[in-house]
């Protein structure tokens, strides 16, 4: 197995967790919160989604998915189009909780077909190349994808968690 085969299973699964936290979700599902600072379903998936678009649109040096395939323009969130959740309050939370279905699900697909392409195409010795500069050690592509890949695994993670509580209490 080489590296870009065994990335791509990495973020495949990814995508695996998040269809079973958005599969036959209720607008209600998506938007549960377990306490009123957690974050919702539908956040935890658009969160993740956003982090691997823009991290994946910075190592292709090209527009965000987000804005050039007109995501933004379709969730019509009142938010900066340039946001991806860090830092987000709980009336922020609670603006993507009402994103619906069809729309998480699309733009996820969307970027992780665009992601899949890229893993694709990268060889061992890419992973070596430095990515950003501004910490120290340089982070290299290697250590960037394997970073998206872990916070990607958690929030999926999480989102599953909180479907099943949302379920067990009835949303």
């Amino acid at each position: 197995m080489t590296s870009s085969q065994l990335l791509t299973d990495g973020y495949g699964r990814i995508t695996e967790l998040v269809l079973r936290a958005l599969k036959d979700a209720t607008p209600a599902e998506l938007r549960f919160r377990a306490d009123p600072g957690a974050n919702s379903i539908a956040w935890l998936v658009w969160h993740l989604t956003r982090v691997q678009d823009s991290h994946f649109a910075e190592l292709r040096d090209e527009e965000q998915r987000w804005v050039s395939e007109g995501w933004a323009e379709r969730f019509n969130l009142s938010l900066e189009v340039a946001s991806t959740g860090f830092g987000h309050t709980s009336e922020e939370v609670e603006i993507v909780g009402g994103a619906p279905l069809e729309l998480l699900l699309g733009y996820h697909n969307a970027v992780h077909e665009h992601v899949e392409g890229f893993l694709r195409g990268i060889s061992d010795s890419d992973l070596d190349r430095v990515v950003d500069t501004r910490w120290d050690p340089p982070v290299t592509l290697g250590v960037r994808l394997i970073s998206v890949l872990s916070d990607n695994l958690q929030h999926a993670g999480q989102a599953l968690f909180v479907r099943g509580i949302a379920d067990r209490v009835g949303s």
